[in-house]
């Protein structure tokens, strides 16, 4: 395939990965934890915005303001069902936690919406050609959408009290305590924040592929690699992360069946563990 081809492709995957990393840096950065139900709450959000498309015939667009509102009230919820209690013990009963969660949340959508795979628009959408590199209607709208939802990513953490706040705790929370940082609403709001984003990032991947049950957990490692490469607690990095693992995964392809693309993130993955456990832009050590 054409390497141009397969940078367009890479950089709209990086757009997808990039954003579910952005949440989940935040809840790792601020928390201290891998939220293994990650994945699953985009395809919670994903789900939802579905359900105002075919159910109640909106355009997708307007689904996406009830999916990111109603997926950061879930994730708000689980916090305060499963999390909040735990905050203390050891990070791995937690992480454990958030397994069985994700499980709850896959078992949940399949029970809701079914098995089979669903779209949010039938029919043939033509693809424009551009110089060789062909361009289809959704990968257009999926890039479109993850750029606003950057822009606005960067002016809530650069502009506001709140974003500086969380930016403060995930750089250090023992400093930020002592500066009189409010935790409780910090932690309240890095769970909107991620909740938001998932929802972003589940609708555009159900745009850019198909809408299935297991959408989001497939598409857990490469975020987690992104969220790793970038540095975790580093929202600027995970978006580095996410284009970076979204242009190797597509550019393996020159050299090996793509079936192993998710090989690719977990290798990067690795590496980095060994070589380089603080990330690109310096984040928390792992």
């Amino acid at each position: 395939m054409d390497i141009l081809q397969l940078t367009y492709n890479g950089i709209v995957l990086g757009s997808i990965l990039a954003l579910g990393a952005i949440g989940l840096t935040m809840i790792f950065g601020v928390l201290r934890f891998a939220h293994f139900a990650h994945g699953d709450l985009m395809t919670v959000g994903a789900y939802i915005a579905f359900t105002f498309v075919h159910w109640l015939g909106w355009p997708i667009w307007l689904a996406a303001i009830p999916a990111i509102i109603l997926t950061s009230v879930i994730a708000v919820i689980l916090d305060q069902l499963f999390y909040r209690r735990m905050r203390r013990v050891a990070p791995v009963i937690l992480l454990i936690s958030s397994f069985a969660t994700a499980l709850m949340l896959r078992a949940l959508v399949q029970i809701i919406w079914g098995p089979d795979n669903q779209v949010y628009e039938t029919g043939i959408s033509i693809p424009y050609r551009v110089a060789g590199l062909v361009v289809t209607p959704d990968s257009l709208k999926v890039l479109v959408g993850a750029v606003v939802m950057v822009v606005v990513v960067h002016l809530f953490l650069a502009h506001t009290k709140m974003g500086k706040a969380m930016r403060a705790m995930s750089d250090n929370v023992d400093l930020a305590r002592l500066s009189g940082v409010p935790v409780k609403r910090v932690i309240f709001w890095t769970w909107v924040f991620a909740g938001a984003l998932t929802a972003v990032a589940g609708i555009l991947l159900g745009m850019d592929t198909r809408l299935i049950p297991t959408m989001g957990w497939n598409t857990l490692l490469p975020i987690f690699a992104a969220t790793i490469l970038g540095g975790v607690g580093r929202p600027y990095g995970a978006i580095l992360g996410g284009l970076v693992i979204g242009l190797a995964m597509n550019y393996s392809v020159l050299i090996m069946p793509s079936a192993y693309k998710l090989a690719v993130a977990f290798v990067i993955m690795i590496g980095v563990l060994i070589l380089r456990p603080q990330g690109l832009l310096k984040g928390i050590s792992l």
